[in-house]
């Protein structure tokens, strides 16, 4: 998002916990489009006076947030009772209380100003149920209903809040999640990076509400909301048993 993003702004911050990444990734941009200011913060959004500083050394050093891009997630896979109780904490600190928490800090700026945007990275899980993701899903519904909720209360102003809702991406998340469940997404759901972003900014330029970046995310998501959770719970019941059966080897 950041590389895409980078030829239509004045100004970029990376955000993350990852310093080193991003000192490369802000190196690629100036190199590239030399008249971009990008500031590089490292910062653990779960920590509210990192995020604090944080947002002081933006406003002082850039100005104010026209965007934000709630991009931070964590997820993890399996039964939940089998869950790592520290994983789940984390993921619930991250998916939701720091999301909730940036987005309460730059709103009230933004609603000031009249203008700005907020663009919260849910799922495809925040719009579905489907065994072995209980916590991760919740997380996401969390943030669906969320941005919703926050869309409406901001459409009497020039502040706009939408959510990107993608399948599965060819990333690292599903090794740091630790998917042992030996489920796995069918190969043609999958898509890059680059073109996730591309269709997500896409949607986020045009102001939708909801953005499923991809054919195969919008027809599964398409299909689940016209089935009945009785008939979502008979035909999950499959997958459950093998999950069941591959978490207790």
């Amino acid at each position: 998002m950041a590389i895409q993003l980078a030829p239509r702004c004045k100004a970029l911050v990376l955000a993350a916990r990852r310093g080193d990444r991003l000192e490369t990734l802000a190196g690629e941009l100036r190199e590239k489009h030399p008249a971009l200011t990008v500031l590089v913060q490292s910062c653990d959004i779960c920590d509210f006076a990192a995020v604090d500083a944080l947002l002081e050394t933006i406003e002082k050093d850039i100005g104010p947030l026209d965007i934000l891009v709630n991009n931070a997630g964590m997820g993890n896979f399996g039964l939940f009772e089998k869950s790592n109780w520290e994983q789940v904490l984390a993921m619930i600190q991250v998916n939701i209380t720091a999301l909730t928490y940036l987005t309460r800090k730059v709103l009230p700026g933004m609603v000031e100003r009249d203008r700005g945007g907020i663009l919260n990275i849910s799922s495809g899980f925040g719009m579905s149920v489907i065994p072995g993701v209980s916590t991760y899903a919740a997380s996401k519904h969390y943030v669906t209903a969320f941005t919703e909720v926050l869309r409406m209360e901001l459409s009497p102003t020039s502040v706009f809040v939408s959510q990107a809702c993608p399948g599965p991406i060819s990333t690292e998340f599903e090794t740091v999640a630790e998917n042992k469940t030996g489920l796995e997404a069918p190969k043609f759901a999958y898509m890059t990076p680059e073109k996730c972003a591309r269709l997500i900014l896409k949607g986020f330029t045009k102001g939708r509400a909801i953005i499923y970046p991809g054919l195969a995310i919008r027809l599964m998501l398409f299909m689940n909301s016209l089935s009945p959770r009785w008939v979502l719970r008979l035909f999950y019941f499959p997958g459950s048993r093998l999950l069941r059966k591959n978490q207790s080897q």
